[in-house]
């Protein structure tokens, strides 16, 4: 504190010019005066906490990016790949890794950073226009941003991913999410907007907020801690902010849907008298959407004092609600279907202190529920799949795939029921009993998931120690054999390989994290896969050729079916045929797949023109013979001739067939 003067004018007082932007100058004055003095000043920086000289670095490299951004002239600038404190946005990271591409550095190859740039562009478009999506749509980008980070985490084509880089990504794909959300919900009068309008578009942004930090914690906190080739260090990454912004919409669609059931229940006399349409006059002046924890203490303000003007309207609620609750009391599922219906009117205070003996009732049914569910887990679980004592089948799945689905379907009705506990009910003497009891049944339910996954690992592991089993393919190893002694052709790619794939695709999906040996055969397998599904395609139509001709006509399809053989026959490749075709040979495998589906191809065409000719030439002489001849010969002599002319059809269209004109002779002679 001083007097001002004319002499200490310029000495103590700071003046920072506006004319420019406000940006420029809060970065010019950290960049020039506040920076320099506490970051490199040995007196100040020894008391300034690292904490904080790095925020404060941070906000100078956050305020340079923003300012280049504007800067028309901007054409990028070399970043170090740990540097993250100019990526603000995911566009950011999005660009980094295209200039990164187009120009190169020591620290990262072209190669290398292409690869990012092209795996990023599956969401790189909608986030450059995410304002131009619709809350649904963002939804569905959420997923597949969950899908897109994991597949850049987990590429190994290149070196992996850094964990410092990829955190930032998570957080600011968070803060984009966050303000795409406000600025959406902010164009909407949450207040006095159609109800059902309101309430789908705070649903749908709830949902992105709720999807992104599920989706975060799954990744971070389970399946990249356990993914081996590179695994995801320390704690798992929560976007508290995200969270805390669902968190607030939430509070505002249950306020909006409490109002909604009050005027439900009471008629327009009654909503008059107890001035239901000046019930959010305490959020007048507020925006909602804005969370921050300066605008909690106001926020929290407004609802207290929204509480206090639908207190006279809860008590004439609550004596409606029951009084229909005490008409259905006997009929569990209607119970709860009505509680959950009216959850939002229950749990509040007043409307929960007069529902008490029917909350009790409510508690009573879901403990009696998860009993159930327990008891007839315990009956099936040591079962067969489909069995009357086994557990419950779903299509297309295998045994372990099954009962790990099956049991998530237990956990997800235990699950509700305790989330409906929590809400109604904490209140009640028996709730933590129940909370226990339905605690220890999950346990029971995730400690049986955890062992079906574990015995499917070791069972699998063991085939793949015997190479008889047909689990361990080798990229250089053939792609066929043919029997000499049964004459049948036999893939050596085996039909456990394609159960194996479809095992981990399903078992990794659920979360489970494969060991590193399964999952480097399946993916050798995968690579595979599609020519082997082609060439078994083959292998069956070969085997069973003969089954599908008639053997009249096999004599015919001779030369077809010889010129298929002998592409089977000699499977080789390289000069003079000397090297057998591989699976690691993929241009010569193609070319060979080529080749035989088109030998395949002219015997199946062969075949199926031949059987149509025999069964029209079944049907002419079958007509022939309910000629009368005496009556209508000139009938007879047109079907006869009729036939001769489809024998000389076909005996013009597949010449060098000898047994034709024998076969000819045979049918038309008895005739004449």
């Amino acid at each position: 504190p001083d007097v001002i003067t004319e002499d200490n004018l310029h000495s103590n007082i700071l003046v920072s010019s506006m004319l420019d932007s406000p940006i420029n100058t809060l970065y010019q004055a950290v960049r020039q005066v506040f920076a320099p003095v506490l970051l490199k000043d040995e007196k100040w920086s020894k008391t300034f906490e690292p904490k904080l000289q790095k925020l404060l670095s941070e906000l100078e490299a956050g305020l340079s990016t923003v300012l280049r951004r504007s800067d028309p002239n901007y054409t990028g600038t070399k970043f170090s790949e740990d540097d993250v404190r100019a990526i603000l946005t995911p566009t950011d990271e999005f660009q980094f890794w295209i200039e990164c591409a187009h120009h190169g550095s020591k620290w990262c190859s072209k190669e290398r950073a292409s690869h990012f740039k092209d795996l990023f562009e599956d969401i790189a478009k909608d986030y450059y226009n995410l304002d131009s999506l619709s809350l649904f749509e963002v939804v569905d980008l959420v997923e597949t941003t969950k899908d897109t980070v994991d597949g850049v985490w987990r590429q190994t084509e290149h070196d992996p991913y850094p964990q410092l880089r990829m955190h930032n990504l998570l957080d600011v794909i968070g803060g984009s999410l966050g303000r795409y959300v406000q600025r959406k919900l902010a164009a909407l009068n949450l207040w006095e907007d159609a109800f059902h309008s309101v309430k789908e578009n705070l649903k749908a942004g709830i949902l992105i907020c709720e999807q992104w930090v599920s989706a975060c914690e799954y990744l971070t906190g389970q399946l990249w801690q356990r993914y081996t080739l590179h695994p995801w260090k320390n704690e798992k990454y929560f976007p508290e902010s995200l969270a805390k912004l669902g968190k607030r919409l939430d509070e505002v669609l249950t306020v909006r849907t409490l109002h909604e059931k009050l005027t439900f229940f009471l008629p327009a006399g009654e909503q008059n008298a107890l001035h239901l349409a000046q019930v959010f006059e305490p959020f007048a002046g507020l925006n909602p959407v804005h969370y921050n924890p300066y605008t909690e203490p106001l926020w929290k303000a407004a609802v207290s004092q929204y509480e206090r003007i639908i207190a006279p309207a809860e008590q004439k609620i609550a004596s409606k609600l029951k009084k229909f609750i005490s008409e259905i009391r006997d009929s569990p599922q209607q119970l709860l279907q009505t509680f959950q219906k009216y959850k939002e009117l229950i749990k509040h205070p007043n409307i929960s202190k007069e529902l008490l003996f029917e909350r009790e009732t409510l508690l009573a049914r879901l403990q009696d529920y998860v009993k159930e569910y327990q008891t007839d887990f315990e009956t099936r679980c040591h079962g067969v799949p489909g069995d009357v004592s086994g557990p419950l089948s779903g299509k297309n799945l295998s045994e372990v795939v099954n009962n790990i689905v099956w049991v998530r379907q237990l956990e997800l009705k235990v699950d509700d029921a305790t989330k409906l506990a929590e809400a109604l009910l904490s209140d009640l003497p028996g709730f933590q009993t129940f909370r226990q009891s339905a605690d220890s049944f999950l346990e029971q339910l995730k400690v049986y998931e955890q062992e079906q996954f574990d015995d499917w690992s070791r069972n699998i592991q063991s085939e793949l120690s015997n190479p008889k089993l047909g689990l361990c393919i080798q990229a250089n190893s053939p792609v066929m054999e043919l029997d000499h002694v049964f004459g049948t052709l036999n893939i050596l790619y085996s039909d456990r390989l394609v159960t194996l794939l479809r095992e981990v695709r399903q078992l990794s999906a659920l979360g489970f994290a494969i060991p590193a040996n399964i999952q480097n055969v399946a993916n050798t397998a995968q690579k595979f896969c599609k020519q082997a599904v082609i060439l078994k395609q083959v292998a069956h139509f070969y085997n069973s050729i003969d089954q599908q001709m008639i053997a009249s006509q096999k004599p015919m399809m001779l030369q077809s079916a010889l010129a298929f053989e002998q592409i089977i026959k000699h499977s080789k490749s390289g000069p003079g045929g000397q090297t057998q075709i591989t699976w690691d040979n993929p241009r010569e495998l193609e070319a060979y797949i080529q080749k035989l589906q088109a030998a395949a191809e002219r015997l199946s065409t062969e075949n199926r023109k031949l059987r149509k000719w025999h069964t029209n030439f079944i049907e002419k002489v079958i007509s022939l013979m309910n000629i009368d001849l005496l009556r209508q010969q000139q009938r007879w002599k047109d079907g006869l001739q009729e036939l001769r002319t489809g024998f000389a059809s076909l005996e013009s269209q597949i010449k060098k067939w000898e047994n034709l004109r024998s076969c000819r002779s045979v049918v038309s002679e008895p005739l004449t």
